[in-house]
């Protein structure tokens, strides 16, 4: 009997944890679709957090996005919000004294894959500084986006970013890789197996799962071929494609 009541009390707190978890997420998938037109995120929190606190249940699903409608129905906000007194008055309680301010925001992709941030301030939805770096290293993700565009683009001065420091170095033998010399090699000798692989590289990009340790990263593409990345300076870079 010990047992069955310690396991019970488990089964409370985790449940207790999971009602709140849940209309939490409801939250977030409301001040997602928040209108800012009728009201910023700050309001909307509070509103919520008001409608839940005096149990004015239909107020408070009302703030729902669509999708977060679609995804529970009234009745069942209903039980959460009424049949859980005291999750539902502390989930208010913490939405009323926020730590930080609410941050609103959206991604846009563009038809050439590309990812625009955009943030909602003032009322006013503005694009985020990091839209405006259009060869950003900053992910390896990005770094391989910028890197195909660079290539098509024929940037050989900016593909030259992506190439570590280490197959820089150079001795007596081999002169120093400068522009001049990638667009040579790229555009003679290597130009058909360059094109096949930002070819497979540019088809697998949008799905692809990247492997991501502290400074390497491993995207595979194609039939067989991987890319590898390595992180020098905060920039990502190409190490090789295998």
């Amino acid at each position: 009997m010990r047992g069955s009541r310690k396991a019970q009390g488990r089964a409370v707190s985790v449940g207790s944890v999971a009602r709140r978890v849940c209309l939490g997420a409801l939250v977030l998938v409301a001040l997602a679709g928040c209108n800012g037109g009728q009201q910023g995120p700050s309001a909307a929190l509070r509103s919520y957090a008001e409608a839940i606190r005096e149990r004015r249940v239909e107020a408070a699903y009302a703030m729902l996005s669509t999708e977060a409608r679609r995804s529970v129905s009234l009745e069942a906000f209903r039980r959460m919000v009424l049949e859980n007194p005291g999750d539902a008055d502390e989930l208010a309680r913490s939405l009323a004294r926020p730590t930080t301010d609410p941050l609103v925001t959206a991604t846009v992709t563009t038809a050439q894959g590309d990812e625009l941030l955009l943030v909602f301030e003032h009322g006013r939805w503005r694009i985020d500084g990091e839209s405006v770096d259009f060869y950003s290293q900053a992910t390896p993700r990005q770094a391989i986006r910028s890197f195909l565009r660079a290539f098509e683009r024929r940037r050989f001065d900016v593909l030259l970013r992506f190439v570590p420091d280490a197959k820089k170095v150079t001795d007596e033998r081999y002169p120093a890789l400068d522009e001049a010399r990638l667009r040579e090699s790229w555009e003679g000798p290597q130009r058909e197996e360059m094109e096949r692989i930002s070819q497979g590289l540019k088809a697998a990009l949008p799905q692809a799962s990247i492997e991501e340790t502290v400074d390497r990263a491993t995207m595979s593409y194609g039939d067989r071929g991987t890319v590898q990345l390595v992180r020098e300076q905060g920039a990502w870079k190409i190490e090789d494609f295998d």
